[in-house]
């Protein structure tokens, strides 16, 4: 399962520590889902999750402030009893001495943010759900063509390398080489990124590894991108038929995801830069609802209908 250390989301998301007594370090963030535990402090903790990072807004403080000091150490006994892994208030509202006592008792480390409570919520469940995302590492290169992600896929030594260089030099941007990580944040998204290790380098067979961000400068990179498109590269059979209108799109799935592919036979000539740009646009193209080849399939159709027409009053 996808985790990631409570430090890195603190450092993140610049939250101040209240309680720097409490060793965060082990602590791991399991899923990116938070809570607001209105109705715990009011008392009802059936389906209670407690593996959420616990946010506390105006509204729940303000209910917080009204609690009797019995009701304060029932209520806040119980709830930080149950393993948090960390509670954030937001606005810069402090948490009273009872809920930092209770806190420092069952270890639940409490952070502050300047932020308001929505916006710290939708900032934080986006991040973590890129971070927590179920992830897959293949073989590729992915660039970013036009704002289209363009993942390019083949065997090795066909040329996938040598295709990014040239949409490079061509202004585009490069994500990653060899190696993408894939990650699915949503049932309609896939994020590719580079492994640190490898993160702006590009390896060309017979000269070596070369890095882009110190070659072509910072505009020729970054760091992550959707992947909107797949361009599958293989070798060019005489006998094999391939598509030539494109009337149907065929799909390629990463994580359950269904992604559009276009599988590119290779001949010397052919250059692949002008291909990848012109596959980018065209897809582009068609989610901005305009299809070429239907376009194409309707004149055809349009051609056949009036030459019936002028036919059949020829008959008559």
């Amino acid at each position: 399962m996808a985790s990631i250390h409570l430090s890195i989301v603190a450092e993140h998301m610049k939250l101040e520590n209240l309680t720097p007594d409490i060793d965060i370090s082990k602590i791991r963030i399991l899923q990116p889902d938070i809570n607001r535990p209105a109705l715990q402090l009011a008392g009802f903790f059936d389906h209670f999750e407690a593996t959420r990072m616990q946010i506390i807004g105006f509204v729940e403080y303000s209910y917080m402030e009204s609690m009797a000091q019995e009701r304060k150490d029932e209520i806040y006994d119980k709830l930080l009893s149950l393993g948090e892994p960390c509670v954030v208030f937001c606005r810069e509202l402090k948490p009273d001495a009872t809920f930092m006592k209770y806190a420092k008792k069952y270890k639940v480390p409490i952070f502050l943010t300047k932020k308001s409570t929505s916006a710290y919520m939708a900032e934080v469940i986006r991040w973590l759900n890129v971070k927590l995302a179920p992830c897959i590492s293949i073989h590729g290169v992915l660039v970013d063509v036009y704002g289209e992600g363009v993942l390019i896929t083949g065997e090795s030594g066909i040329g996938k390398s040598e295709a990014a260089l040239e949409l490079i030099k061509r202004g585009h941007r490069l994500v990653s080489d060899d190696v993408v990580e894939i990650r699915k944040v949503s049932d309609e998204t896939l994020i590719g990124s580079a492994p640190d290790i490898t993160k702006h380098f590009i390896e060309l067979r017979g000269i070596g590894i070369i890095d882009v961000k110190t070659l072509f400068g910072v505009s020729s990179v970054r760091d992550t991108q959707n992947i909107d498109l797949v361009i599958q590269l293989e070798e060019w059979y005489k006998d094999k038929e391939y598509d030539r209108l494109g009337l149907e799109e065929e799909y390629t799935e990463y994580l359950g995801n269904r992604v559009v592919c276009h599988r590119i036979p290779i001949r010397p000539g052919r250059n692949l830069a002008v291909i990848c740009e012109s596959a980018a646009v065209n897809h582009r193209q068609k989610k901005m609802g305009y299809n070429a080849a239907q376009e194409l399939y309707n004149r055809v159709q349009k051609s056949l209908t009036r030459k019936r027409s002028d036919d059949d009053l020829d008959e008559e």
